[in-house]
């Protein structure tokens, strides 16, 4: 027969051509890193693709350098609401096979993830002796056999007990800020920052931050919020970028910090505890801190405190938006 076998092109050599999944990698990957997608894709209104921690680091870089963030590829104009999520493509990418990075088996990307926590024998596990100090860690078919020759459970109780004691150490500074914010949580005055469901009606929504520019030759970018009212005073609270160094755009390390300003006269100093937490719709990930100040007119500014985001990743989402919403509570102490 004349028929080219396998479906391969006419005049192909055997084995020039590349696989169908290695010609669909360069399809389907990041037009920034050139990497697959491991979540979420974007794509410019020219369809060029993006994945999500690029696409954020594009908007947050424009955002620190006041300009409009624009496609790598094409340079037509992106953003939030320019940009659309490709689902056929996340679904495409998702069926792509992927490298263990134990076994070196490949695996389709939608069940990768469960293959390396759960169904891996060669995945890194911890033996169940960690919590009486056991620092071993190995692959997992390796785990029964250790367990069985551990010797953390025959120490002494004195042994033991240098170890618990370390823990109860570790435990205690997490349990004292729930602790503390329990506490603030009997206090007689306590403000916040609320939300809003209805545009219609006036009730209390998170503090906005919103984007301005510096007046200095070389123009730095900073938030300020509009006045507020919590606790019957009038407040400010403003933000900055990596503490206002020149260029923050061409640093990789991105974090924020803030200022508590009291605008309102007192008549007497207001001793207050503070923390701000992320807004009821976003998905930034904030650790809690609780900071303490006491305002008087003559001093009615904090200094700049850092906001406790976890990574640079989550600073660049509140920089990609358009406004950052955070909520804020004050707790007034009562002498």
């Amino acid at each position: 027969g004349g028929g080219s076998a396998g479906g391969a092109a006419p005049g192909a050599k055997p084995g020039v051509e590349h696989k169908l999944e290695e010609r669909l990698y360069s399809v389907l990957c990041c037009t920034v890193c050139l990497d697959l997608p491991k979540a979420s894709v974007y794509q410019c209104t020219n369809g060029h693709l993006m994945c999500a921690g690029c696409f954020i680091h594009l908007l947050a870089d424009a955002r620190l350098k006041e300009e409009q963030a624009t496609c790598p590829n094409c340079r037509c104009e992106i953003s939030k609401s320019l940009c659309c999520r490709n689902l056929a493509v996340e679904k495409a990418v998702s069926e792509l096979p992927s490298e263990c990075g134990f076994c070196l088996k490949p695996f389709p990307r939608s069940i990768l993830e469960r293959h390396q926590k759960e169904d891996c024998q060669d995945r890194v596990t911890l033996c169940k002796y960690k919590r009486i100090g056991c620092p071993w860690q190995g692959p997992f078919h390796e785990l029964t056999v250790h367990e069985g020759e551990c010797g953390h459970p025959t120490k002494t109780g004195n042994e033991l007990m240098e170890i618990l004691d370390e823990m109860d150490q570790n435990h205690k500074k997490e349990m004292q800020l729930y602790n503390s914010i329990f506490n603030l949580l009997s206090f007689e005055k306590i403000g916040y920052t609320g939300t809003d469901f209805c545009s219609q009606t006036c009730h209390k929504k998170e503090v906005q931050f919103r984007p301005y520019r510096t007046d200095d030759f070389i123009t730095r970018l900073y938030y300020e919020t509009p006045r507020f009212t919590v606790l019957n005073q009038t407040w400010v609270l403003k933000a900055r970028v990596n503490d206002s160094e020149r260029n923050p755009n061409l640093s990789c390390k991105r974090t924020l910090s803030f200022q508590l300003i009291l605008k309102s006269k007192v008549n007497s100093p207001m001793e207050c505890s503070f923390l701000l937490l992320k807004g009821p719709y976003d998905d930034v990930k904030i650790n809690p801190v609780i900071y303490h100040f006491a305002f008087t007119n003559e001093n009615n500014e904090t200094d700049y405190m850092p906001l406790p985001i976890i990574d640079s990743v989550e600073c660049n989402k509140l920089l990609a938006a358009k406004n950052i919403n955070l909520r804020l509570f004050i707790f007034q102490i009562q002498k």
